[in-house]
């Protein structure tokens, strides 16, 4: 018999890239024996020691997205492993910005943490691969409407060169990705629309744009091989804001989620519409923390990533 507790005004949400660094989590590894030997399990499966990659670097190298997604998995699933350890209550909805909707399927129940651990590793290397070095480019636009960046993004467009929204994640903070030419054209048009901010990116891959469909093509094939079941927790997907059961539809929705916009504005809006007042960011860093303020700024949020932060957490609901 279960004996955790579900709380219906708790969301949990998992960061994705973006958030990794050198050093992470390595306070909150010196007391809970949980995020070492989650890093351990993810190792057996990628054939390298990854908390050594996490702890020591190179940072040029765990900022591959190849590396940086299974570093960033394995860091989400271990905050989530050491919050079940101090507290029987689960929250009553999940969601993970871009990749880290991966960490929220294994926490909820739905995906093994190995077969994700692999995947996530594959997902990163098909998109190293799918757009040759420097022909791909991301960037922030900051001040504008979303109809205004998509407005944007279709007059940068030409024929050849494209430039799409990537991740709505916040109102007046947007990203734009594409091939770099028409990102650049981007940057331009924005700034005469009146962007307070329109900066390229520091990333590897243009990602969640139509520069990776060819990925997702590769994707599909490892998804179908996948084991998928219903989650315990309801899981809010980037690419249509709803939470599915279907073990066929949940591939689906990964699959589309490569080069189609992260909509994290409105997933947080939608959790908050449920009645979901409190969230936690379920490992390293604070940029979910940040965005949130911004999209609900009546909700609370607190991290996990290290013992002052995992207590503060804690108290949400106590």
């Amino acid at each position: 018999m279960s004996t955790h507790r579900v709380d219906e005004g708790l969301a949990f949400v998992f960061p994705g890239q973006g958030s990794q660094s050198v050093g992470m989590l390595a306070e909150l590894a010196m007391t809970q024996i949980e995020v070492e030997s989650t890093f351990q399990t993810a190792s057996e499966v990628l054939g390298y020691d990854l908390w050594d990659l996490v702890q020591n670097g190179p940072e040029d190298r765990l900022n591959l997205t190849q590396f940086t997604q299974p570093a960033m998995l394995a860091a989400d699933v271990a905050a989530w492993r050491v919050w079940c350890k101090h507290t029987p209550v689960k929250p009553a909805w999940m969601a993970g910005h871009s990749l880290g909707e991966y960490s929220a399927l294994v926490c909820s129940g739905a995906l093994a943490f190995e077969d994700a651990v692999r995947l996530v590793a594959e997902r990163g290397r098909l998109m190293q691969e799918a757009v040759p070095p420097e022909t791909g480019a991301m960037a922030a636009i900051l001040g504008l409407s979303d109809d205004q960046v998509v407005d944007v993004c279709r007059r940068a467009t030409t024929r050849t060169e494209l430039v799409a929204s990537a991740n709505f994640n916040a109102p007046g903070q947007i990203v734009i990705a594409g091939h770099r030419p028409a990102v650049t054209r981007a940057i331009e048009l924005a700034k005469a629309e009146g962007a307070k901010r329109a900066v390229l990116l520091p990333v590897s891959v243009p990602s969640h744009c139509p520069l990776m469909e060819r990925a997702a093509e590769e994707f599909r094939a490892m998804l179908a091989d996948t084991a998928v079941t219903i989650p315990e927790i309801a899981v809010l997907h980037n690419v249509d804001v709803a939470s599915h059961s279907a073990p066929e539809v949940i591939r689906v929705v990964l699959e589309k989620q490569l080069y189609s916009p992260v909509r994290w504005a409105d997933s947080i809006l939608f959790m908050s519409q449920q009645g979901v007042t409190r969230f936690v960011e379920c490992g390293p860093g604070r940029v979910l923390s940040g965005l949130n303020k911004r999209i609900v700024p009546t909700s609370r949020t607190e991290a996990v990533f290290d013992p002052n932060s995992l207590s503060k957490a804690l108290e949400l609901v106590q």
